[in-house]
Parts: structure tokens; C-alpha cells; sequence
């Protein structure tokens, strides 16, 4: 069996890094790897071999992290209108949502750790938003979806007293520490803009949503 052909899922579980890390190298010609038609796959023993060549290389500087793309981390189906007016509620809908996507392996632990982190404390950061987020050994690579509350959620403990509206639920796999920051204050940052979030709570369609967030 030394010679099993590989997903890009199984490599990523086996060297411990995401699945868009694994998918980045392939692209670039940095890991062993061939395409059956459209799908990347890999020789186990092609793989080994390249960890142990990597492993007693010398050591590179660490690399800056590249910027964060919403585009690469949302799709517009992961956008949705809740009609909820309690926080439970509102961060159930969107959690079952994200348990959609397929970064996502274990959609019920995903709900469950999301309201433990609401419990322990409060994901919300003024201008009406909330950013409830988690890390999982169950994702395999960071992803979000967007709730756009059609309802002021008043149950949120916020810092300013502003009701929220807009929810950013963020979902990543658990090495990812360092994207999953940058992501947090990335989308925090973007999320200051009072025309976008103005914008966004005006819209009426997923795709329309998507083209404000993605937007640079």
C-alpha cells in the first residue's frame, strides 16, 4: 500500500496544515502532485519523501502572511437573511448555515462551540456587529458565513448599547491561529466603513452582499 494515491484532504490531515495550503503548493509546483482531469491527487511515498527532504533543509525566514480575501473565504450562498430577533436563535440559524459549507466536517459541534464562545463572552463590537468565531480540529480550513439581521438583536451584550445587525461567523481550522487573527481584525477594520454596513443592511439579495464585502 505505499504507493495509495492521496486527496488533497488526506494530505492535509497528514502534514497538519490546512486544505488551501496543500491546494496553494500543488498550484505552484511546491509538493509532488498530478491531476486526475480537474482533481489534484497524491503519491504517498512522493509525499514522504518530500516531508523528509523539507524537514532536514535549512530553515527559511518566516514568511509574511498574504492579505486577506473575503472572495476566498465566503461564497454568496453562505449569506442569509435572519429574521430572528434573540441571540440564540439568530446565532443557531447562522451556524447551521456555515455547517453547510464543506470546510465544515462536524456541523453540530460547530453549533454547539459557537454559543459555548457566546457564553463565555460576548463576540459583539460596537456599530451593531458581532463577530462570533471558533476554532475546530473539524474544519479543515478557515471560512465564514454573513447574517444580516432584518431584526435589531437587542440580547447581544454590546459596548455601546447599539443592537446588532450584521453577524460575521468565522469557522477555522485549529493550526490556522495566526490567519484566523488576521482575519478577526481584518474584517473588523473593513466593518468600520458606516457606508458599507449601511449598504449591506439595505440589501435584499445574497449575490448583491457579496459583491459589498468582496469589494477592495
Amino acid at each position: 500500500m505505499e504507493d495509495d494515491i492521496l486527496t488533497i484532504e488526506e494530505v492535509a490531515k497528514y502534514l497538519r496544515v490546512s486544505e488551501r495550503t496543500v491546494y496553494d503548493w500543488a498550484q505552484k509546483g511546491e509538493i509532488p502532485a498530478g491531476k486526475i482531469g480537474t482533481v489534484w491527487r497524491f503519491k504517498k511515498t512522493e509525499i514522504e519523501k518530500w516531508v523528509n527532504e523539507r524537514l532536514s533543509a535549512p530553515v527559511k525566514a518566516v514568511e509574511v502572511s498574504a492579505p486577506v480575501k473575503v472572495r476566498n473565504i465566503l461564497s454568496p450562498d453562505r449569506i442569509v437573511f435572519i429574521n430572528h430577533s434573540t441571540k440564540q436563535d439568530a446565532l443557531v440559524a447562522l451556524a447551521q448555515n456555515l455547517g453547510t459549507s464543506p470546510q465544515v466536517k462536524n456541523a453540530k459541534e460547530l453549533e454547539v462551540e459557537i454559543l459555548k464562545r457566546e457564553e463565555l463572552m460576548s463576540t459583539a463590537i460596537g456599530r451593531g456587529i458581532a463577530i462570533p468565531h471558533v476554532r475546530l480540529s473539524s474544519v479543515t480550513d478557515l471560512v465564514m458565513s454573513v447574517g444580516i439581521c432584518k431584526n435589531p438583536i437587542i440580547d447581544f451584550q454590546t459596548i455601546d448599547d447599539t443592537p446588532v445587525r450584521i453577524l460575521i461567523m468565522i469557522a477555522a481550522a485549529y493550526n490556522q491561529h495566526s490567519y484566523y487573527l488576521q482575519t478577526l481584525s481584518f474584517l473588523s477594520a473593513k466593518l468600520k466603513s458606516p457606508e458599507l454596513r449601511e449598504a449591506l443592511l439595505n440589501t435584499s439579495d445574497p449575490m448583491e452582499a457579496y459583491n459589498l464585502l468582496v469589494a477592495e
